[in-house]
Order: structure tokens, then sequence, then C-alpha cells
């Protein structure tokens, strides 16, 4: 089996690359844009001494199968093997002319090896798949696209007791919010999200080395990705979606010239936090460009990725009886500082506050929470005035409201939950209702929906409105 996996990641690598394929990050932008902003349930009181929790949609919420504690055997003393099977299978609830019905349908094994030697940690997860509404089997490791997906090949050491590195694809994240990333400009995957894929693949991976020092002062993390890994963003050809003319699908796939030379279009991101009393301080930055297509090229007619710089903070800690965080982020535009070109993003700030709490008084085992995101353009009257005539220009400030309401029943092996964005400014809304029972330690059945709805479509939640679909799942947990 694993001479079989290594044979098919080899094959895989062989395949060409294309570009990788909705805040930050986003992410969102100009086709149009999806919000980079679209992180991590906060943690519990009890853990603010720890190092941040994952963002929340990105820690199994729920997970279809057992813990890793629950299921993890031990094949012997060379190495540990671990996994899921998993059928999932989706359809549209509206007619949409531009895509199929069916809005996903695959077969998916996910191995997850892990191997200790001699103070290296040596981690592979790979997933195959066998994905009956795609007409293209062929592997395309930077779009998660085919046969073979490669979330994880890594290698961990630590030369110092202050210090560790982690080089190779991995997963990567930071911030505080729920399902909305400010700093966290590590790839997503929204197309996974929204045809139904479980939670946990909205993040998609990055081919970088990570070191994190340990210090009295400070936390310090420094993560470096030697080639430019983008969002795995809509291009029609799954979802159709707004291309600033009309809804358009599989009839009009996003082309891109996406930065792509190792070691020269690089991205460079750090953290640094600090525990103080019980909140978790942190500071951003980030150097590299747009995670989505924010930049339109008119004599190529692709869109691009323009250069970007982003500095930012947050804070979490306990509010009363929940979990209350704050976030901000600086979006440097570096490619239109001034907002005079209508063909690439301006600069934003990116505001958020949120507030978690359980609620044991109206039930038991319920959590509730709120949050209040805001992106404002900058320098909007620049923006307005080069607008191309006949677009629809955008506000200067978007708002948005999450609501997430979560119930376990059936000693907490019944989880419904309902994850619901709310524009005031666009007058649209995306629901993400989910049900999730595990059957026992090893097998699990969820069945949810993606939910779109607006009053036009040229909205961010508005453009997928034909997308709206219910999809199930059985997984399968060893």
């Amino acid at each position: 089996m694993i001479l079989l996996l290594l044979g098919a990641v080899a094959y895989a690598q062989e395949e060409p690359a294309l570009p990788a394929g909705s805040s930050n990050g986003q992410s969102q932008e100009d086709q149009p844009t999806l919000p980079s902003g679209l992180g991590a349930e906060p943690a519990a009181p009890s853990d603010l001494g720890l190092e941040p929790s994952l963002p929340s949609g990105l820690e199994p919420a729920p997970s279809l199968g057992p813990t890793e504690a629950e299921t993890k055997p031990a094949l012997g003393p060379w190495i540990d093997i671990t996994g899921f099977w998993e059928v999932r299978s989706g359809y549209r609830l509206q007619n949409d002319k531009y895509e199929k019905d069916a809005s996903i349908g695959e077969t998916r094994l996910q191995l997850e090896m892990e191997k200790m030697w001699n103070g290296f940690t040596f981690e592979a997860t790979t997933d195959l798949i066998y994905d009956w509404v795609s007409e293209n089997h062929s592997v395309f490791l930077e779009e998660g696209r085919g046969f073979l997906d490669l979330r994880e090949a890594s290698v961990a050491y630590s030369p110092f007791d202050f210090m560790d590195l982690k080089l190779g694809r991995q997963i990567l994240t930071w911030g505080t919010g729920d399902l909305l990333f400010i700093n966290d400009l590590f790839p997503k995957d929204w197309q996974a999200f929204f045809i139904g894929r479980d939670t946990e693949y909205l993040k998609a991976p990055s081919d970088a080395l990570k070191a994190s020092f340990f210090t009295d002062i400070a936390n310090l993390d420094i993560v470096y990705t030697p080639r430019f890994d983008s969002d795995r963003f809509i291009t029609g050809d799954r979802l159709s979606y707004w291309n600033g003319s009309r809804i358009a699908g599989a009839d009009s796939i996003v082309h891109t010239d996406k930065p792509d030379d190792w070691f020269d279009d690089d991205e460079w991101a750090l953290r640094v936090s600090k525990n103080v009393a019980g909140y978790e301080l942190a500071a951003y930055g980030y150097w590299g460009y747009w995670k989505s297509p924010s930049g339109f090229d008119t004599s190529t007619f692709r869109y691009t990725f323009p250069k970007l710089n982003v500095y930012g903070a947050s804070a979490r800690g306990q509010v009363g009886k929940g979990i209350g965080n704050v976030e901000i982020g600086y979006y440097d535009s570096r490619e239109d500082r001034s907002g005079d070109n209508p063909f690439v993003n301006n600069s934003q700030i990116r505001y958020l506050i949120a507030y978690e709490q359980d609620l044991p008084q109206i039930a038991p085992d319920f959590t509730v929470g709120l949050q209040y995101y805001v992106e404002q353009m900058l320098h909007y009257g620049g923006y307005r005035r080069t607008l191309p005539a006949g677009n629809k220009a955008d506000d200067e400030y978007h708002h948005l409201l999450t609501f997430r309401i979560t119930k376990l029943y059936w000693n907490q092996n019944l989880t419904c939950s309902l994850f619901t964005y709310f524009s005031p400014s666009d007058k649209d809304v995306y629901m993400r209702p989910d049900i999730n029972y595990k059957v026992n330690d090893n097998l699990a059945v969820e069945v949810g929906a993606n939910v779109f709805w607006g009053d036009y479509p040229h909205t961010f939640f508005g453009q997928f409105e034909d997308n709206t679909n219910i999809y199930t799942a059985i997984r399968y947990s060893f």
C-alpha cells in the first residue's frame, strides 16, 4: 500500500501545475472578489494560556469520524497509519443552465502516516479520490484536482528547546475569526467549501517552511513560501458566478496569470504572540500577493494576482461568561496605492469583533457565536472616478454579520449546527446547516446544505443563488 501510494504521488508530481483554483482570501476579488476574509472556534477559557486554537472551520466542526486518540492504531514500531473512507454526494436545489445538477459526487480514501526517527517527525496525508461529477481525473496538485490530493508531506524537527522547524506541504492557519479570515493569508479552497465537502477542506495546503521560536518575551512564527500559493478560487467549472456582466459558469472559465517562479514569486508571513493576563495578543505581517484574482490585464484578458502587504493585530480572551475576540488588518495593495487603477483592487482596512458563549440556561450543550465584520475600501473617491462606464460600483463599506448555533444531543453523538452569513450592505445571505451523527467510534453520517440568496446577482453571495445544494456523506474512520 505504501509503495502504491508513493508511486501515485510521484505520478502526480509529473503532471503540469495549473493556476490554483469569494477574503483572506480569502481570502474574493474581481470575478467578483471572493472575500479573503471568508477561522477558528474561539478557545475555551481554560485554553487561553496556550497557542491559539485552529480557526473554527478548520478543526473538524464537527468531524465525521472519531478523534485521532480514539482511532490511531499502532501498526508496529515502524509507522502509524490512520485515515478514513468516505462517500459524499450533493445536488442542486435550483436549475443552473451553466452547471450539472450534481454539485458533488465522490468517494475518498484518506491515508495519514506518521513516523518519528532520531528527533525528526515525518508526516504524509494523501487523499485518493474518484469524483463522478468531474470529467477530468488528471492530477493538478496546486488545484487539488484529480484522483489524488496531497494534503501533507512534511518533516518537523526541534534543533533547540526554544525552536521548532517544519518543512514541506502542510496546512497552516492563524487568526481569531470563525470562518472569517483577516490575517490568515494561507490558501483556502472556496470551491470545496461551497459544493459541500467537509469544512476541513476549506483549508488548502501550503508548500512552505515554518519556524517557531518560544521565548519569555513573546512567541514568534515565521512562514516562508518559496512559490506563491493562491486560493483554490471559483473558476466556473463547478460553480456558476458573476463574471462582471452576467452570471456565467462552465461557458466562461476564469483564466489567470499566476506568479509561479520559485524564490522570485515567494511569500512571507509572520506572527508575534503573547499571553497577557489570560488574553492572547498577536501581531501579524504578510508580504506576497492577493490570494484570489484581484486584478485584470487588459492586454491578455486574464485575471491577475497583484502584490499585497498585510499588517494586523488581534486579541482574544474571556469576556463575561464567554470568549470575545477582535481583529484588524490593513491591506496595502502595492500596485494601486493611490486607488486610481480600476483594474487592481484598492487598499482596504478589515475589522472583526466576535463573541461566543455556552448557554446551558437555555439548553445543555448549546453554544451561540456572533461576529461583525467590515471591509473598508480606501481611496474610494479615486475608485469611483476611474470606474469604467457601465460597471456596478462596490460600496465603500461592506458589512457582514455571522451567526453560529450548535446543539449536541445523545451523549454528544449528534451534532446539529447552523452557520449563517448575512450582509446588510449587499442584502444577501449564505446559510450552512449541518447534522452529523456518530454511529459508533468508526462510523459517522452527515447531511447538510449550502443555501444562497440575494437581491442582486452581482453581490458576493447573491451570485451563487443557483448553486444552492444539499449534500449527504458517510465516513468510516480507521
